[in-house]
């Protein structure tokens, strides 16, 4: 009796060693099969990384050219844009089509490359969601409504009755009481710049000392955090006054809803002079006789 158990256990035990090593065989069948896919890919067909790249920026397009109706209200515009899209990546409509062919014949390759790029568009809403939520934007930036210092916290280009952008002045007074410390900084971030982006977007920020004054530059191109780092005092020079605009020149009728949160001026006490490089941009020094 004890035998025909023991029999019975081993046979059990030798059918499920039996079994794994079938799964095993197979998972190691359905791998090759992928990787001599992948390696057999064609020279004309885009690699996974920047297929998947081009596929969130065609995406991204996309759902631009759906919610801006008036300006892509036909297929013309619509491929002409995704055509610019293209250009960016330095890849053709025909390379695209050719991949995008190559990948939906393996439907597991292509799934799994929609699933990333999706999981990335979601993450990138959620987080200019968050950052947005954060704010408490004024309905709409009025220049005429406000002091010549005020800057806005939050601005959208997008907005009804929005402008091209706004621009601020503030004099020796605002100076020495809002801004603490012999070093401020003017800074903002962006979001909602298209993956193409024809018009000319750019922030300027002029600082009048008594015998100098410095043009801080900067084109606005991406989506990330722009910051300006001035000082009051140059070479025995008291800073009098500051200009500052950020202006949108638009090459086309069309608006992007880009939108700009967390703009500040503030002042900064540190004596760490590393701090105060500029970041970025162009920097244009005009000596006063």
């Amino acid at each position: 009796m004890k035998n025909s158990r023991k029999n019975k256990l081993q046979k059990q035990i030798a059918t499920r060693v039996k079994y794994k090593r079938v799964v095993y065989i197979l998972m190691l069948m359905v791998a090759s099969i992928l990787i001599a896919s992948c390696q057999n890919r064609p020279r004309e067909v885009l690699n996974r990384k920047k297929m998947e790249r081009l596929m969130y920026d065609v995406y991204v397009a996309e759902a631009l050219m759906e919610n801006d109706y008036q300006n892509f209200n036909s297929p013309d515009k619509k491929e002409a844009y995704i055509h610019q899209v293209f250009r960016a990546h330095d890849v053709t409509s025909a390379q695209w089509d050719t991949s995008l062919s190559w990948y939906s014949d393996r439907i597991d390759i292509y799934l799994r490359m929609n699933d990333s790029v999706k999981a990335r568009l979601k993450r990138d809403r959620e987080e200019i969601d968050a950052r947005l939520a954060q704010q408490t934007p004024p309905p709409v930036y009025d220049p005429y409504a406000y002091s010549g210092s005020y800057i806005p916290p939050h601005y959208s280009f997008a907005a009804p009755g929005a402008r091209n952008g706004f621009r601020f002045y503030l004099d020796s007074t605002y100076i020495s009481s809002e801004l603490d410390g012999p070093r401020f900084y003017f800074a903002f971030n962006v979001i909602g710049i298209p993956p193409v982006f024809n018009s000319h977007l750019s922030t300027l920020l002029t600082l009048t000392y008594k015998d100098t004054t410095l043009y801080h530059y900067y084109p606005i191109t991406e989506n990330r955090e722009y910051r300006i780092n001035a000082s009051k005092y140059i070479e025995e020079d008291t800073l009098s006054s500051v200009n500052g605009f950020v202006f949108l020149q638009k090459e086309t009728n069309v608006t992007p809803d880009i939108q700009l949160y967390d703009i500040r001026m503030e002042g900064e006490s540190t004596d760490d002079e590393n701090r105060f490089e500029t970041q970025a941009g162009d920097t244009i020094q005009q000596i006063i006789p």
